[in-house]
């Protein structure tokens, strides 16, 4: 059977469908039926299956309508709901639970102010799949603003969730604390205060945060800009106590936190234990002492000692050489850089010509020099009877300092039998994950600054969004490990004892020199993991066939990215 267009003068051509065969040596054909009245597309697909062709050629049947990434939403997404983050926030679906999950994602895969959010949640602006996955429907910034609200009156009840799960009695608890600077000048928490960053002149905020041992976030708050570290201790510690029903924990924080003052009239009364550390200026008490024997540190590097100075304590004092080669380094480079701008200085006093006169002018750029290397402790100036200008270094008390170089000392409540000297020091080392913590917030992942918000709680919500995607990215680079360039066990710091440096675990090292996996996957950062996944797109295709409904079809993963969504648990 074949189609035969048959043409004639003066009427359009007739359609026919036909059947062939030999007879005698000759040719003969019928007419089976007149096609002329059918649509062409459908004679065009009769022709084409009756000559076994291809019924649609490359790019005629379909079209894709739009494209989207999806893999890394589909990735954090899965993580949020496996870990249960959707019922932390409330336990009934609603549009304002949907779109504090949006922000949550939408925070660890492209951290922006709310309005660039917004858009990319938008139908019409979107950038990845995340909102149609969702189903959030049409919104905008006011949308997430008031989702905002919506999510900051629950703070309470996700945080003893979150505490729930990673804290117990006589648990291990990391607290520190960091500023980030606001853009603007109305918010009523935006203060002037010591920037952790180096942003001067911009108004900042404190935050701080509180982390189980194992480094999972549970909590967050947001302090005013100029309020002193030790000042923010005692709302963790009720927070600890009355919000999370723990009666007996172990806090742990940094000397500049828990003061001595700190720890006298509020951590001591709470009944709770804690790990601390002595400033520079108590541990050059304690050697003068007689307290702390420098020889001791000649064939270990961790003293425990007792002091009538701090009655009820252990201290745990530690000597790290590697340490004390660095700050004797970095001291003798400041020195000689001090010296270089006074030698200056004296130059211009001895010139015959504009001579550099008067104790006034000379202390004046002696005072910017030193001040500006801290190296004032370390000189001596003076003015000599023809108002020439000298300086020395003070030996003494840099052979003083010297002695010291390395040495740092561990205080803590617990007793001996609860927790050993290397265990304490190790507890303490545990604060450098909040910092790692903060870096992520800050600058790396999420991006907590700047804050572009105004009104005080907005601003409070803000930085629950971004502890909430800190605590779905912590859990998501504990599970894709293999395929990163971290360690087997991320967070824990490979060392030789307490008091050795941390170093790169065998595994990461391994990782770092070959670029790929034990298995062969190659590894990549978690950032870069994330853009690797997000190639995984969600497409809606459009058949060209009038009447038949667009339809999605999601790409096929990449082997790396099925091994991704393995290592998850999640299904793309």
């Amino acid at each position: 059977m074949y189609v035969e267009t048959v043409p004639n003068r003066n009427s359009p051509p007739a359609i026919l469908l036909r059947e062939g065969w030999r007879e005698g040596g000759k040719v003969k054909k019928r007419t089976l039926a007149n096609l002329s009245k059918w649509p062409k597309p459908k004679i065009e697909m009769l022709r084409r299956l009756l000559k076994d062709e291809p019924l649609v050629g490359r790019g005629e049947a379909f079209d894709i309508a739009r494209s989207l990434p999806h893999g890394h939403a589909a990735a954090a997404l899965g993580t949020l709901r496996k870990l249960g983050v959707e019922r932390l926030l409330d336990s009934k679906r609603s549009p304002q639970r949907d779109r504090a999950v949006a922000m949550i994602v939408a925070r660890l895969l492209d951290p922006g102010s709310k309005l660039a959010t917004a858009r990319g949640l938008a139908e019409a602006t979107a950038r990845d799949s995340l909102a149609a996955t969702l189903g959030l429907g049409p919104l905008d910034e006011d949308d997430l603003h008031a989702a905002m609200d919506w999510l900051l009156a629950r703070q309470a009840r996700i945080e003893r969730g979150l505490a729930r799960r990673h804290l117990k009695e006589g648990a291990l608890v990391l607290y520190d604390l960091t500023s980030a600077y606001l853009e603007g000048r109305h918010c009523p928490l935006a203060r002037l205060g010591h920037s952790r960053g180096g942003k001067r002149g911009k108004l900042q905020i404190e935050l701080g945060l509180l982390r189980a041992r194992d480094g999972c976030p549970v909590a967050v708050e947001v302090f005013e800009g100029n309020v002193a570290d030790p000042k923010t201790a005692g709302s963790q510690i009720n927070k600890l106590k009355d919000r999370f029903g723990l009666s007996r924990v172990v806090l742990v924080g940094d000397r500049g936190m828990l003061t001595d003052a700190r720890i006298r009239e509020e951590v001591a009364p709470s009944g709770l234990d804690w790990i601390s550390a002595l400033r520079g200026s108590a541990i050059r008490q304690l050697v003068e002492s007689g307290a702390v024997q420098l020889s001791l540190f000649d064939e270990r590097d961790l003293v425990e000692v007792r002091s009538g100075a701090y009655p009820g304590e252990r201290l745990m004092v530690c000597r790290n050489p590697l340490l004390a080669a660095e700050r004797s380094r970095k001291r003798e480079e400041l020195l000689q850089a001090t010296e270089r701008h006074l030698e200056s200085i004296a130059e211009a006093a001895r010139r015959e010509k504009r001579r550099l006169k008067g104790a006034e002018r000379i202390g004046e750029r002696v005072g910017k020099v030193i001040n500006q290397y801290k190296m004032t402790k370390h000189f001596e100036w003076w003015l000599d009877a023809e108002g020439r200008f000298h300086y020395r270094r003070k030996e003494s008390g840099i052979a003083a300092e010297s002695a010291l170089d390395g040495l740092y000392a561990v205080r803590t409540s617990l007793p001996e039998s609860e927790m050993n000297a290397e265990g304490a020091v190790r507890s303490y080392k545990r604060l450098s994950a909040v910092e790692r913590a903060f870096r992520s917030l800050k600058s790396v992942d999420l991006k907590v600054r700047p804050v572009f918000h105004r009104a005080a709680d907005r601003v409070r919500a803000h930085a629950l969004l971004c502890m909430l995607a800190y605590c779905v990215e912590w859990h998501m680079r504990r599970r894709l490990a293999p395929l990163l360039f971290d360690g087997e066990h991320p967070g824990e710091a490979a060392r030789a004892s307490a008091v050795a440096p941390a170093r790169v675990s065998e595994s990461a090292r391994r990782k770092a020199s070959r670029k790929r996996a034990e298995e062969g996957w190659p590894v990549h950062s978690f950032r870069a993991l994330l853009g690797d996944l997000a190639t995984l797109t969600k497409n809606t295709v459009a058949p060209r066939v009038e009447g038949a409904d667009p339809f999605e079809l999601l790409a096929r993963p990449t082997p790396l990215q099925s091994k991704a969504f393995k290592l998850l648990g999640v299904r793309p």
